[in-house]
């Protein structure tokens, strides 16, 4: 049997009918669109997979599906039944039952009002081929059109649902400078009205891009994504080529005379009459100056710059003109940047000359031992002390020094002397024993 994928999609419309009246899902490639009235509809037998889409208020409650024989299906039933997928969105719900029941079927929610039925075929995403001939820098816009069955999808509500983005993947050519770039995702399809959208849901999606990634080969690629499904349109290689303009600055030596920037325009690949300079100039001290260059019939342009002495200075410029093959194009070239160097101050020269007289540097005096010093104060004091005491006692005092003092050497000499004579000898008057062998050296003194 012949599966079809079968959607229910709900659009503002002008229905204005009242009774209700069931419709049957079903292909007859002829049309894509049916109405839906007080929210029935009715199952082909023919079907064996069908999708529907809802549409609702953002943020009410998902729907509910009434089957032919009175059974509901809900959004949490798709977590335990293989045969239904849910997705369960803020503003929409996107279901896929497999083998439905045929006959009338009712949904019950929050659904957006006066709404038409939407059977979904093949959708594919058709986008307008990019120009062979890009500089980096440009602005682009590329549009964008999904379709059923080949067939335009006229459905405001539909670009809540599918995403299109635009990538660009280098091709690796060692050749070029974007060699090992990778991929750069650019820009988004939109369908709001805004920036180079014409018409808000007109089915026509437009992205607008600028190629601020590295010159060089690069492969162009558009994808279109669903819940359900992806699709990928890969386009041919393209060249992305480097702004056809060259700068050469002229700086002022004297005060009195503006900077100038020279613009050279390559004329093999834009029509240097057709092209328009804008931007704007930025000073060291702050101050800003736009400016504006008319096209002319000459291969350079010369922008003035006043001279604010010292300090960096930035250009920013964008472009706009013709290729050589005809398309308009609008480029945002590199920031331009210079710097002017701080002049050097001179010191005036002096009247007269001053004689330099070299004077000699003193020796260094030896390093003075502290501990040495404070020991030989000390131990002189202490000779003072023991002076003066001297000189009191034996002045003052008049009383005589006696030291009473054994030296080893006497003692030495008295023994050897009672080896020799071991006899005693005899006591004197006074009963003490005068020993003839030694003499004992008396110099103690007395306490008096």
């Amino acid at each position: 049997m012949k599966r079809f994928w079968l959607g229910l999609m709900m659009m503002l419309t002008t229905c204005s009918m009242a009774a209700p009246l069931v419709t049957v899902l079903e292909r007859d490639g002829v049309s894509n669109e049916v109405p839906l009235l007080d929210n029935r509809f009715r199952i082909d037998h023919k079907v064996d997979k069908i999708s529907l889409l809802f549409f609702r208020k953002p943020g009410s409650p998902a729907v509910v599906l009434v089957q032919p024989d009175g059974s509901k299906i809900y959004a949490t039933q798709a977590l335990r039944d293989d045969t239904l997928q849910w997705y369960d969105e803020v503003s929409f719900d996107l279901i896929v039952i497999s083998n439905p029941t045929p006959g009338p079927w009712q949904v019950i929610g929050n659904i957006q009002p006066d709404s038409r039925v939407m059977v979904i075929g093949d959708i594919e995403l058709k986008v307008e081929p990019l120009p062979p001939l890009i500089f980096r820098g440009e602005t682009l816009k590329v549009t964008g059109r999904v379709t059923n069955d080949g067939e335009p999808i006229d459905v405001g509500y539909f670009r809540e649902v599918v995403t299109l983005v635009v990538d660009f993947v280098s091709t690796n050519n060692d050749a070029y400078d974007n060699f090992g770039a990778g991929t750069q995702s650019v820009t988004e399809f939109k369908d709001d009205g805004r920036e180079f959208d014409e018409r808000p849901m007109d089915g026509i999606f437009t992205g607008e891009f600028k190629l601020t990634f590295p010159a060089g080969e690069w492969r162009p690629e558009f994808h279109i994504e669903t819940p359900l499904m992806k699709r990928k349109v890969v386009a041919k290689p393209i060249i992305i080529a480097e702004p056809p303009f060259n700068y050469e600055l002229n700086i002022s030596e004297s005060d009195e005379f503006d900077h100038e920037l020279t613009i050279k325009i390559d004329n093999q690949t834009v029509k240097p009459e057709s092209v328009i300079f804008q931007g704007k100039i930025f000073y060291p001290n702050g101050e800003e100056q736009p400016f504006t260059i008319n096209p002319k019939e000459r291969l350079y342009r010369t922008l003035p710059i006043k001279n604010y002495d010292w300090g960096r200075y930035s250009v920013e410029i964008s472009a706009f003109g013709e290729n050589i093959n005809g398309r308009e194009f609008m480029a945002t070239l590199p920031i331009y940047k210079f710097e002017i160097e701080r002049p050097i101050e001179k010191v005036p020269e002096l009247a007269m000359p001053i004689q330099t007289v070299l004077i000699p540097e003193p020796e260094p005096e030896p390093e003075v031992n502290t501990t040495m010093v404070v020991s030989i104060i000390v131990v002189g004091n202490l000779f003072v002390l023991l002076i003066g005491w001297l000189a009191f006692r034996v002045v003052v005092q008049n009383k005589p020094i006696k030291l009473n003092i054994k030296l080893p050497f006497f003692k030495a000499k008295e023994k050897a002397t009672e080896e020799r004579k071991p006899e005693q000898q005899k006591p004197d008057e006074n009963g003490s024993k005068n020993d003839k062998s030694g003499d004992i050296l008396n110099l103690s003194m007395t306490d008096d």
